[in-house]
């Protein structure tokens, strides 16, 4: 092999890339680069709430599952940083996302293969090998490794309104909005918008915080044992192998499995709005509509006008005045641009990428080249794909795919 041509290149350092980079440390003679457009990690900075936590159990970290003697450990991040008996006695319900963030902080400090400041603006195939080229240089690998993440879902009316007033939930805590006395539409029922609202409830500064969500009502997360063995490789296999019509409808029922909302959460928001009515004596200020979608915005940053539909049989529709507006409405997967050379040669089905056994996507390229999909596949790989649970275990599977062995046991 050309001693240029590295055995593979990841872009995106994210929980994914980053999980692969750990497990491919100990690895002799592999060489790997990993590539991220921001100068610096952080993960989802716009959401790090002081009280937000994790919704899965601290084991699901970076290695654990699959290795759980690893120095790259959660655990072994608490005991570097002196503080594991102190977590101990804490004896918190779940790990803070703050913490986490300071452990994945941790890791990518001390992986070598990682490079940030480094916008990969194309991808190329040719002469055996992927060419990916960044503003200051060319990377040649023999695999690719696609873990750029989810990209936020804007519904149609709000993109041309984006900006200080009218923003998706990622960016909260980026644009620290001045809430104070200040009317505030929360859009979407999920996790972060329940994040939102429980945190400037708390902080009693707006004059109104009204959630609105199309599900039936704010629902928890199914925490289930049997609803956690579908975040088991077992699982996920047996899901992979089914017809893709069957697969649809099963993400649909096993939704909120991963979808729903912590029931801390939910209780805390409860409890917040009691104070309000009862003790406060500032009934109204929390304003809950569930089973109702927003169908327009119209308005200027002085103020918004939302029009609000119920989803089922119900009054007219309403109309709630807002000076900022929220938008708790998910993610999705969308190739990056970067991957535009590639993308007629990339496998789909009804417009969905095709994604193997081993997290590859079918294209028309030679075998022995492949590119492999973090985080992209819910759609073949189940709920879990973007959930942490499974992190380990998938970059544990890529990586014994990149070496044609059984490095560790999946």
């Amino acid at each position: 092999m050309n001693a240029h041509i590295l055995d593979y290149a990841a872009v995106g350092i994210g929980p994914a890339n980053m999980s692969l980079a750990a497990l491919a440390h100990p690895v002799e003679g592999l060489r790997g680069a990993h590539l991220e457009r921001r100068e610096s990690f952080s993960w989802h900075p716009g959401l790090l709430l002081p009280e937000a936590t994790l919704q899965v159990s601290l084991l699901k970290d970076l290695v654990t599952l699959v290795d759980p003697t690893s120095p790259f450990s959660f655990l072994s991040f608490l005991a570097s940083e002196g503080r594991l008996y102190r977590f101990l006695a804490a004896d918190f319900p779940a790990v803070l996302r703050a913490e986490f963030n300071q452990y994945l902080q941790w890791v990518a400090g001390r992986l070598p293969s990682l490079t940030f400041g480094a916008d990969v603006h194309s991808v190329d195939f040719h002469d055996g090998a992927f060419h990916l080229r960044t503003g200051e240089r060319e990377v040649t690998a023999r695999h690719l490794v696609l873990g750029t993440g989810l990209t936020p879902s804007v519904p149609e009316p709000f993109r041309p309104l984006l900006g200080p007033t009218v923003f998706h939930s990622g960016e909260f805590l980026l644009r620290a909005p001045e809430v104070t006395g200040r009317r505030i539409v929360v859009v979407g029922g999920g996790q972060s918008g329940a994040e939102i609202v429980r945190h400037l409830a708390a902080g009693a500064a707006p004059e109104s915080i009204t959630w609105v969500s199309r599900r039936s009502s704010f629902l928890p997360m199914d925490d289930s044992p049997f609803a956690n063995d579908l975040y088991t490789p077992d699982y996920v296999r047996r899901f992979h192998a089914l017809p893709s019509d069957h697969k649809a409808r099963l993400l649909e029922r096993q939704k909120y499995t991963s979808d729903g909302i912590d029931l801390q959460v939910l209780q805390d928001i409860y409890r917040l709005s009691y104070r309000d009515e009862f003790i406060g004596n500032n009934p109204g200020r929390l304003r809950f509509l569930a089973d109702c979608a927003v169908t327009a915005i119209e308005g200027d940053p002085d103020e918004w006008k939302l029009v609000v539909e119920s989803s089922g049989p119900g009054p007219a529709p309403a109309v709630l005045a807002a000076d900022i507006v929220i938008l708790s409405t998910g993610y999705a997967y969308a190739l990056p641009d970067f991957m535009a050379p590639l993308d007629a040669r990339l496998r789909r089905d009804s417009g969905m990428l095709v994604v193997g056994d081993d997290f590859s996507v079918a294209w028309d390229g030679p075998a022995e080249n492949r590119i492999y999909l973090q985080n992209g596949a819910r759609h073949s790989w189940g709920v879990a794909d973007p959930n942490l649970s499974l992190l380990a275990w998938r970059s544990a599977v890529i990586l014994n795919s990149m070496l044609g062995e059984t490095r560790y046991s999946v």
